[in-house]
């Protein structure tokens, strides 16, 4: 499950590409934000795969709080007008089934 997360987060990266240039219009820390908390999300689940025990998950924690931060900004994004919910609904789609991966390497069923 680790590398399809993986792959998640990567076409979320490229996903938001056009709405955040929107954003930027409008909000260019916003849309930086934006960018840098799916980067985080994209770099953590990658760096996590590479890694063995307690460590490992730590990485998948901070790309979990990163979608959450990242849910955030799209939130605001829409709520200021930059993009609509058309716009965002492919990111958002990929965003949750990332946070739902995410999630259940977090809390793993034992």
């Amino acid at each position: 499950m680790p590398f399809h997360a993986e792959t998640v987060a990567l076409d979320l990266v490229t996903a938001l590409r056009g709405p955040l240039e929107r954003v930027r219009a409008q909000d260019a820390n916003l849309a930086d934000q934006g960018r840098r908390a799916a980067q985080s999300i994209a770099l953590n689940v990658a760096e996590g795969n590479g890694r063995q025990g307690r460590d490992r998950g730590r990485h998948f924690t901070y790309a979990y709080g990163s979608g959450r931060e990242l849910r955030a900004v799209l939130a605001i994004a829409e709520a200021d007008g930059h993009v609509t919910a058309a716009e965002l609904a492919g990111p958002r789609e990929l965003l949750d089934r990332t946070l739902a991966m995410l999630w259940r390497l977090v809390h793993p069923r034992r």
